[in-house]
């Protein structure tokens, strides 16, 4: 594959490539930025599309950098959003920059790998530096961007700070001299304004590459946690497995091609294949790519006991009643025994699940959110969904 065949793959947009190729041309070691944001603990198989990117640059030889917006993570970026995101302390932030390392450098080399933090000159700026920076852009051209249009025809508040924050990205660009900037399609408009920036700082523009936003778990919105569709890099073998599992059939082929990087006759001569035995193979090969072969063995014997095999997971958790009740508890509430286990992420989940029919006991159905579960005379097991189960003695 040429060069410019991998600049190209999987690419949505590639704005300045004939001056990027010209300065490969030239013997140039490119400089390549990726800015994420810590607004949350976790990143997500849709981060991932880009991180395969910036791996391909990292295996051409060229200075990757990770640049992690500790500084704009404070603003937040509406970027596809109609409201503004819920600002951040910074020891939030800096929570989730830690984890954010440890995660990226399952994708990308970590001694190829130059991190750099915004935080290193925006907390170095003054109001007049913000105020000059604020000069290099229009309201009009603002308003050019999708999000921030739709908002304002539809009189919904944008504030300031906001408006500032394609300006704060932009500036990354410059202090970095980047000759690449890598993001999601929804970022086009910002990285657009660092060329600007950078033409102005009398800089060589960097170049735009935008990557396709992953379709989520629902089959229609792009994953992000906000959204509760997300697959995340630290989520455990078994519940990562489950959740590709649970993607539809033409999903499935979007994270072949953005995820495993297969090429269109590779995906062609998998789409002959049965979809149950296609996604299978999907599942093992991700949960192997962020765990190990045998992680992934085990949790495709474990899938095909309990939905081939329609049998019970060997590896369940199981509980003793006194682990989740007082000793002298004979009785309680199915719901309060379900949170005491840890395995969800609320109450209010687990109500809808048992309304929903989503909860058996010993395979019996229960619909009563209110049920009491008597201190059990011999092991139970519970399943919620299709990929929880429990034992309690």
């Amino acid at each position: 594959m040429s060069r410019l065949d991998i600049i190209n793959q999987n690419a949505e947009n590639v704005i300045g490539g004939e001056e990027l190729l010209e300065r490969i041309r030239a013997g140039k070691k490119l400089r390549v930025k990726l800015g994420v944001d810590p607004t949350r603990p976790d990143l997500t198989f849709g981060h991932m599309v880009v991180f395969n990117k910036m791996r391909q640059f990292q295996d051409m030889g060229h200075d990757c950098i990770l640049l992690i917006g500790d500084y704009t993570a404070t603003i937040g970026d509406p970027s596809g959003r109609n409201d503004t995101r819920p600002v951040l302390t910074y020891e939030e932030v800096q929570a989730n920059a830690d984890t954010y390392l440890d995660q990226a450098f399952k994708i990308l080399d970590e001694e190829r790998t130059l991190v750099r933090y915004n935080s290193e000159w925006f907390s170095e700026m003054n109001f007049g530096d913000c105020l000059n920076l604020a000069r290099k852009m229009t309201v009009a051209r603002m308003l050019e961007r999708d999000d921030f249009s739709k908002r304002y025809n539809s009189n919904a508040p944008i504030s300031l700070v906001e408006f500032l924050y394609p300006l704060v990205q932009g500036y990354d660009s410059v202090m970095l001299k980047a000759d690449v900037e890598l993001g999601g399609s929804d970022q086009l408009f910002n990285m657009l304004v660092g060329r600007a920036l950078q033409k102005d700082a009398g800089q060589p523009e960097q170049a735009v590459i935008t990557m396709p936003l992953l379709i989520g778990l629902d089959g229609v919105k792009k994953m992000s946690k906000s959204a509760d569709n997300y697959i995340a890099f630290n989520d455990p073998p078994k519940e990562m497995f489950g959740k590709i599992m649970s993607i539809a059939d033409d999903t499935m082929w979007d994270y072949y091609q953005y995820l495993l990087e297969f090429d269109e006759d590779t995906i062609d001569a998998h789409k002959k294949e049965h979809p149950m035995v296609v996604k299978k193979r999907l599942a093992s090969s991700l949960v192997a790519m962020f765990y190990s072969l045998d992680e992934a063995r085990h949790e495709l014997e474990q899938f095909e006991k309990v939905f081939s095999q329609k049998d019970k997971p060997d590896d369940m958790p199981r509980f003793q009643w006194g682990d989740l009740a007082d000793t002298d508890t004979m009785q309680m509430p199915l719901t309060e025994l379900m949170v005491r286990t840890e395995l969800f992420g609320s109450k209010k989940e687990i109500r809808r699940l048992i309304e929903q029919g989503g909860v058996r006991i010993d395979d019996e159905k229960v619909s009563d959110p209110g049920l009491r579960l008597d201190k059990p005379v011999a092991p139970v097991v519970i399943q919620a969904g299709r990929r929880i189960f429990f034992e309690v003695a």
